[in-house]
């Protein structure tokens, strides 16, 4: 059986595994799946000011937490436990287009020559942590909702804002690998 959850499931298992989450959560508790939230529920928390974003009850959203908690335990259950001890396996056309941008080593699925604190004081490593890093978090506050958020609760509650807004994030996505990333790797 451990040999089974080892192996990695197939998008027709996960996938409506991770789809089934949102009604379930709706129906159970009558609560709507999100994380990128929980930042603001931990800023309530633990900030003692008088900022009028963070003042709520945010006792009704602790459910919240304990999922994001559930998820971090989960993710060291499975790197500790579950870890597949064979190397990821990546096709030599791709190897061959990292490699044109020095990207030869990649440590678990990073390649190091980006996610590495060496890197982190180099133009290429500064734009992907943390250039890339604000504009996450600042396109998720700006756009009410994360990637999976609006891919996975928005469209499921067929909400069209997440439908557009999913549709950007993957547009954004192709233009940021086929054009800025490319001339970021140059640098």
């Amino acid at each position: 059986m451990l040999e089974f959850i080892k192996q990695p499931w197939p998008w027709y298992v996960a996938g409506p595994l991770i789809g089934l989450t949102v009604p379930a959560l709706l129906l159970i508790g009558n609560k709507s799946f999100g994380i990128s939230s929980s930042l603001r529920h931990a800023c309530a928390i633990c900030v003692p000011a008088n900022i009028p974003f963070f003042k709520y009850d945010w006792k009704k959203e602790i459910w919240n937490l304990f999922f994001v908690l559930g998820i971090v335990l989960g993710g060291v259950i499975a790197f500790f436990g579950l870890s597949n001890p064979d190397p990821i396996q990546i096709s030599s056309s791709l190897q061959t287009n990292l490699a044109q941008y020095g990207i030869t080593e990649i440590s678990g699925m990073l390649p190091e020559q980006l996610f590495s604190w060496n890197n982190l004081f180099t133009v290429p490593g500064f734009v992907v942590l943390v250039l890339g890093g604000f504009f996450v978090g600042f396109g998720s506050r700006y756009a009410g909702g994360c990637t999976s958020g609006h891919a996975i609760s928005g469209l499921s509650n067929l909400q069209v804002a997440s439908l557009i807004a999913t549709c950007c994030f993957f547009i954004g996505g192709l233009l940021m690998v086929h054009f800025i990333l490319p001339f970021v790797l140059t640098l």
